[in-house]
């Protein structure tokens, strides 16, 4: 699959005739909402777990040297934390720009914290996108962050601030944490 999605995205019809949809965040969209919504509300889907494994070839890097930013793989029993934003249909062409780089929306359903659910749509980077970098160890992505810059700014101000947007939810993931923690050896490691 090409890097740029957007014409994919925009053939997806589930959601045609409503005039309102949810849309799950669980990356850069937790902290930053550059569209006009509804409503926000954290909320967290089953089965997934993030990681960042997906490249970033026009936010948080360059196509010779792209970022790595988070996507979402099917974990058995896994919860994903993150915010859920009540939008009308006309975001969706600023959001397909925003997740182009090999994103494709999926319709999923969102859990909310006073337990009810909602079908929603979400983009995931599957393994079959050009920009997919894959898995690999907490460290080697923590240095990969430490180096990547690109459009948007240092891939790991996108680490960074994902982290302490999950730890202001009052969530921990394993994954993402686990990284920030390998990015602060790194930078106290560094000479000064």
């Amino acid at each position: 699959m090409s890097h740029n999605t957007i014409e994919a995205n925009q053939a997806m019809d589930k959601f045609d005739g409503r005039h309102e949809v949810w849309l799950f965040g669980y990356g850069s969209l937790i902290y930053k909402a550059d569209f006009p919504f509804i409503e926000r509300r954290p909320a967290h889907i089953f089965g997934w777990s993030r990681r960042f494994w997906q490249g970033s070839h026009d936010h948080r890097g360059t196509p010779d040297a792209p970022g790595r930013v988070a996507t979402l793989v099917p974990s058995e029993g896994a919860v994903c934390h993150g915010m859920a934003y009540l939008v009308t249909p006309e975001e969706f062409a600023h959001l397909d720009h925003r997740e182009k780089n090999g994103y494709l929306r999926v319709a999923i359903d969102i859990h909310f914290e006073a337990g009810s659910v909602e079908e929603g749509l979400i983009y995931i980077a599957a393994a079959d996108n050009a920009a997919w970098l894959g898995e690999a160890t907490v460290e080697e992505i923590a240095r990969h962050i430490a180096s990547a810059s690109g459009p948007s700014g240092p891939n790991i101000e996108y680490l960074l601030r994902l982290a302490a947007a999950l730890r202001a939810m009052g969530h921990h993931d394993e994954h993402v944490h686990a990284i920030e923690s390998h990015l602060a050896l790194l930078s106290s490691a560094r000479p000064r």
